[in-house]
């Protein structure tokens, strides 16, 4: 749990310990950015089966709000899937725009200093529209919430290991069935043959090398120009394709012959397909976890080289 330092503390923790300082200043932030709302204090908060149940009879829907990372939009998607299942009611899905991001250290992230922003909502939103379980997605404009998911990061649980996918479950008491698919696409048979590259700058083992790859034919690389120029250092035969939105990229991932990623968001969408997928694990920050069929993660180079070669030529 986070605890406050006095001015003496602080003074003589940033005279003695910089890292430990600086690392205290991002969750002094953190801390400040992610605090309850009073929608989610005393009788307000659904957290429970029965009152979500109750309010979807009275409201005739449930209405879901996420300002997070992409990534952690499309993890809470298999509560969101339980919650219609659960309530047959329609479930609109809300992006809050705009929220501060604070990295640690001098990690930087795609988003820049926001976790959405109106474009990249753009992008999510016709993905998550056309799941089965959502009646629509939509940027956040005042509606009645039900649910605001972004309860997750009060600091009541650690964000740092278990699983993200879980997250949610923690705050309303619904099971997600994570080893199912929680996402369907028509996939891109033109992908069928191919590997599918994806690596962020952020939540790299700086132990791996994929230039191994370049034996292998047919590689693209899925993510933003700057990850695939640097990528492509290693593998110099490295296709880079730029998708139109993250429904064209969930297609050609539901496609693709092989996934393979580190914790960033087309990971995360590679495992709601379901897809034959590797993941690169960030020790420090462990909190992806492969869950169900054709699921494979390591932390060395030799098991990646040989999950590669046993899962190409199956």
């Amino acid at each position: 749990m986070f605890k406050k330092r006095n001015t003496v503390s602080k003074l003589w923790l940033k005279l003695t310990n910089k890292p430990q300082y600086k690392m205290y200043k991002w969750e002094l932030e953190n801390y400040k950015n992610e605090q309850l709302t009073n929608f989610f204090t005393g009788a307000n908060l659904l957290d429970t089966p029965d009152k979500i149940i109750a309010a979807a009879r009275q409201d005739g829907c449930i209405n879901v709000m996420h300002s997070g990372n992409a990534g952690d939009v499309i993890y809470a998607l298999p509560t969101i899937k339980q919650l219609h299942q659960l309530t047959g009611a329609p479930i609109n899905v809300y992006l809050r725009t705009n929220q501060p991001i604070v990295l640690s250290g001098h990690a930087s992230h795609s988003m820049g200093a926001v976790m959405l922003n109106e474009k990249t909502v753009s992008l999510l939103a016709p993905l998550i529209a056309a799941q089965p379980y959502v009646n629509s997605c939509q940027v956040y404009q005042s509606e009645k919430i039900h649910l605001n998911f972004d309860i997750v990061r009060s600091k009541t649980i650690s964000l740092g290991s278990g699983n993200i996918a879980r997250w949610y479950s923690y705050f309303t008491g619904i099971t997600p069935q994570l080893w199912q698919p929680w996402l369907t696409v028509k996939p891109d048979a033109a992908y069928a043959n191919t590997i599918v590259l994806a690596r962020s700058e952020r939540y790299r083992n700086s132990a791996i090398s994929y230039a191994f790859l370049s034996r292998y034919p047919n590689l693209v690389f899925i993510g933003v120009k700057s990850e695939y120029e640097d990528m492509k250092k290693a593998i110099p035969t490295l296709r880079w394709v730029e998708v139109s939105d993250f429904l064209h990229m969930a297609q050609l991932i539901a496609g693709c012959k092989l996934f393979i990623g580190n914790q960033s968001f087309p990971f995360s969408v590679a495992e709601a397909l379901k897809v034959p997928r590797v993941l690169e694990v960030y020790a420090k920050i462990a909190n992806v976890v492969p869950e169900g069929p054709n699921a494979y993660d390591f932390y060395f180079q030799q098991h990646l080289e040989s999950l590669v070669k046993q899962l190409y030529n199956a």
